[in-house]
């Protein structure tokens, strides 16, 4: 068995979701987790309770496989439950950096769920340590608990904002103590939140994809430097920080979410749709059709074939079912890993002169070989348009962007990629396009992977430690 090449890709990063006031809770946690798989594939896990006693179950892999066991919702009652799906962006991909992670507080058992990166956390976690602290992960989020058990606040939500004040970074919480259900989201806002409701039952997700699977009501948005208390069927809010620029991750937009969500106060596939438009004003081509490459940039190649009048073809197929393994048919396949993942409709590529449009290029190592196979499958041309500017800058604030040596737009021109690809033409958004897509209400959002400028400080120290693995 053979793992799979590193995607060409930026990596989602995680997804969280807590419920508060439903039988079966964890259930219910456990859907919402499904809707939001695309935001982590190396584990899953939930924590629930009675009000009383916490009980956790996590796995490595998928949420249907951690979970398949029907019994251990048996093992996982109460009315109250977190759930967090992982991608790693800190601490090494195993079992025990799995999330929820469970502590206890001589208060009692208390569980937390993260989604983000915290900047600051290396030199936090040194400080501790030096007082005594005993760290049982390499995860950033276990920096959390600690301060939250160290502060000197009464009130446990108190000692919750007295903790946060001490963060920098991205931060996205789900948390759970005594007969409470918590969330928090960093004063930026650079990740989603959402509040739901459906009946006397609250919930807390990524994005709404997971409030619509479990047919729960959209509230609103958990406010950048909000936090909520839940329990007995009512909402306190406070407000940890003062007003801060927002900063909304924009590559929530392009690629991480679902384009069925609303984050952001914004409709991800109207976004997305404007931003396949505004290219094809930028960057028009005389073609005869215009492919997506499935699935991430399905919806800005229709906006694309929208305003350009280019026919809308399915010219690449998926195969959704390829796992973390598979068995090599021949080592020196160089680009098997991709044709195990993509194939093409030579009947719609034929003779054609073709537009592909993507949502990003990374490495671009996987594109290169998808212009060779819909080339081979006799296109006449293939001209690549991308819908995002290109990627220059590593992300430090919860996306794993490879380092800026792997970024190829860091260390070549568009005229060198275009070669590199071997395609017949290649154009970027603009800058000026990809904000005209999502401005409104003059709120801001991070675009450090495409400019460089990074909105809040990130340690040197977290810059070259963020990837290690123990």
């Amino acid at each position: 068995m053979c793992k799979l090449k590193r995607e060409d890709k930026a990596r989602a990063n995680c997804a969280v979701a807590a419920v508060c006031g439903a039988t079966e809770a964890a259930r219910l946690a456990y859907l919402a987790l499904y809707a939001q798989q695309h935001r982590g594939q190396e584990s899953a896990g939930i924590a629930s309770s009675d009000g009383f006693r916490i009980h956790r179950h996590i796995g490595k892999g998928l949420v249907a496989d951690v979970f398949s066991d029907p019994n251990i919702f048996k093992y996982l009652h109460g009315h109250l439950a977190i759930g967090h799906n992982r991608y790693s962006t800190t601490g090494a991909s195993r079992l025990i950096n799995a999330q929820p992670l469970l502590v206890n507080f001589k208060d009692g058992p208390f569980a937390i769920g993260h989604n983000g990166n915290l900047t600051n956390a290396r030199r936090l976690r040194q400080q501790l340590e030096d007082q005594g602290s005993l760290f049982q992960t390499s995860t950033d989020t276990e920096v959390v608990p600690h301060l939250i058990a160290r502060s000197r606040e009464k009130r446990l939500s108190d000692r919750m904002m007295d903790a946060m004040s001490q963060l920098t970074g991205a931060y996205s919480l789900v948390m759970m103590a005594g007969d409470h259900i918590y969330a928090a989201r960093d004063p930026h806002g650079f990740r989603p939140l959402c509040l739901g409701k459906k009946g006397d039952a609250f919930f807390v997700a990524s994005e709404t994809c997971a409030l619509d699977l479990i047919r729960a009501e959209l509230v609103r948005d958990i406010q950048p430097g909000e936090l909520i208390e839940i329990s007995g069927g009512k909402v306190q809010s406070y407000m940890f920080s003062k007003p801060a620029p927002r900063h909304a991750c924009i590559f929530e937009f392009i690629y991480f979410a679902r384009p069925d969500s609303r984050i952001f106060n914004e409709n991800v596939d109207r976004v997305r749709r404007k931003l396949g438009k505004i290219l094809a004003l930028e960057s028009p081509v005389d073609a005869d059709i215009v492919i997506s490459v499935p699935d991430s940039s399905n919806t800005a190649a229709l906006g694309f074939s929208r305003r350009s009048n280019i026919k809308f073809e399915l010219g690449l197929i998926r195969n959704h079912y390829v796992g973390r393994t598979f068995i090599h048919p021949q080592q020196d396949m160089r680009d098997f890993s991709v044709r195990v993942k993509f194939n093409t409709v030579k009947g719609v590529l034929n003779n054609r002169r073709v537009v592909v449009v993507e949502d990003s290029i990374v490495r671009g190592t996987t594109l290169r070989q998808l212009v060779h196979l819909i080339k081979g499958a006799g296109a006449e041309q293939v001209h690549v348009r991308v819908s995002s500017p290109p990627i220059i800058s590593p992300c430090y604030y919860g996306m794993d962007f490879p380092s800026k040596e792997e970024l190829i737009a860091a260390h070549h021109s568009v005229d060198e990629i275009q070669k590199y690809l071997e395609c017949d033409s290649l154009a970027y958004l603009s800058m000026d396009g990809l904000m005209e897509a999502v401005s409104h209400d003059d709120e801001g959002y991070c675009t450090a992977c495409f400019s460089g400028d990074y909105p809040i400080p990130v340690e040197a120290n977290f810059i070259k430690h963020q990837h290690d693995l123990d």
